[in-house]
């Protein structure tokens, strides 16, 4: 049997993808009978896998013009952006330089894009803050990360934003299953590629317990590990503590973990000193967007040697112990492994189209500010997932739709009676 390209591979996994994305499918068929985004452009900054290209395609089919970049100069499929060049205008490959990826930036923000599908701010940032001119262009944009949401809620607050942006990460049927569920798993994929170490016995640090850091801790437990949470929010480290985890600080954390794994959207949660305490041959990882999480250009400076141990883990020297970094501090998940299944993305990225839709539907009539998908949208993707799963539910009863809505009935009083 002769070799595949890497356009060929690309396209059957983009296949496979679409078998795992029920839902998605559905709105490509709506999409190509009613084409909403017909004569528009649809500029993407997303992680470019199998999954992304599906929404790609969807998009297509909807009549948009559509250009995509990466978002993470470590997470392209390179299968997957040769065989998007033949469909869409896509520009990404994985391991690019900061210099590739700006211009790669500026390729799509040239298509003048009139929707901006985001995961972590950077196109649209670059739009107010160095491509004004082309915010006549722009009805709105979408964002599906929690990182990218706070960046957009600080502009926002500053007078700063000068289009809608509609927050897909706060929509239940994303935050709740991509983050969780799918950041879990996949954090977890590319803690074992990466690292092949046994997570059974040992002890594992989660920086965080927002959406995904609970998704992360759930799974290392399911795995035999002994977790910690370390946490700012009192709130949150309640729950943590409530859910069986160990709760307490990173500066005594570091001594006790042989795994170490931060999603907490900010930066300096492992620092050196940190790391400086941590056990012999300590493995750190990153699951939050940005790689800040850890302080690597710190690392890189006190460890007295660096050599690559395999291809995504860095063994550092520092003080006369082994530390050893996952994907140079970026996203685990997709650095390491190959980001969220395509059943939780099915969802995510259901949001991302659905929010473009309410958009172009909506042009004209929404303010400049960081906007709520509306949660009947986000309920019809639940429906449509669940009846795609071959899930069914219960319904009101008329009787019960009627107690719901009235205040006279109390402990010894029914108009059964």
């Amino acid at each position: 049997m002769a070799e595949l390209t890497s356009a060929e591979q690309g396209k059957l996994d983009i296949e496979l993808a679409e078998q795992n994305m029920p839902v998605l499918m559905k709105l490509r068929e709506e999409f190509e009978k009613t084409k909403p985004f017909e004569g528009l452009t649809i500029g993407c900054c997303l992680h470019v896998t199998k999954e992304t290209a599906v929404l790609m395609r969807t998009l297509k089919a909807g009549g948009a013009n559509v250009g995509l970049y990466s978002s993470n100069p470590l997470s392209t499929d390179d299968n997957i952006a040769e065989a998007l060049q033949d469909e869409i205008e896509c520009h990404a490959k994985r391991g690019e330089t900061y210099e590739v990826y700006k211009g790669y930036l500026a390729k799509i923000l040239d298509m003048k894009p009139n929707i901006c599908i985001s995961d972590g701010g950077e196109l649209i940032i670059e739009i107010h803050q160095n491509r004004p001119e082309l915010l006549e262009h722009v009805i709105g944009g979408t964002e599906e990360t929690t990182t990218g949401i706070i960046r957009f809620r600080n502009m926002e607050k500053d007078g700063a934003l000068k289009f809608p942006l509609v927050s897909v990460n706060d929509s239940m049927t994303k935050h709740m299953f991509d983050n969780r569920y799918g950041t879990g798993q996949s954090t977890m994929d590319g803690v074992l590629r990466s690292a092949n170490r046994m997570i059974a016995g040992s002890t594992f640090v989660v920086g965080g317990y927002g959406w995904c850091s609970r998704g992360i801790a759930m799974r290392a437990r399911g795995m035999g590990a002994n977790v910690i949470v370390t946490e700012i929010d009192a709130i949150k480290a309640l729950e943590a503590h409530m859910d069986g985890f160990r709760v307490m600080p990173m500066d005594e954390a570091a001594k006790l973990g042989n795994f170490f794994i931060t999603s907490t959207g900010n930066t300096d949660v492992i620092t050196v000193e940190h790391m400086k305490s941590m056990k012999n041959g300590a493995v750190l990882g990153n699951a939050g967007h940005f790689n800040v999480e850890v302080m690597v250009k710190e690392l890189e400076e006190s460890a007295s040697s660096k050599k690559k141990v395999r291809r995504d883990l860095d063994e550092y020297i520092l003080d006369g112990k082994k530390i050893y970094l996952i994907g140079e501090g970026r996203l685990a998940n997709l650095v390491a492994a190959e980001g969220h299944p395509a059943e939780v993305m099915d969802m995510s990225f259901a949001n991302q189209a659905l929010a473009a839709k309410h958009l172009v539907d909506n042009k004209g009539k929404l303010k400049a500010g960081v906007i709520p998908l509306p949660s009947e949208i986000d309920v019809s993707i639940a429906k449509t997932k669940l009846d795609e799963s071959g899930i069914k539910m219960d319904e009101l009863s008329k009787r019960q739709k009627e107690y719901l809505a009235a205040w006279g009935e109390g402990a010894f009083k029914s108009e059964r009676e």
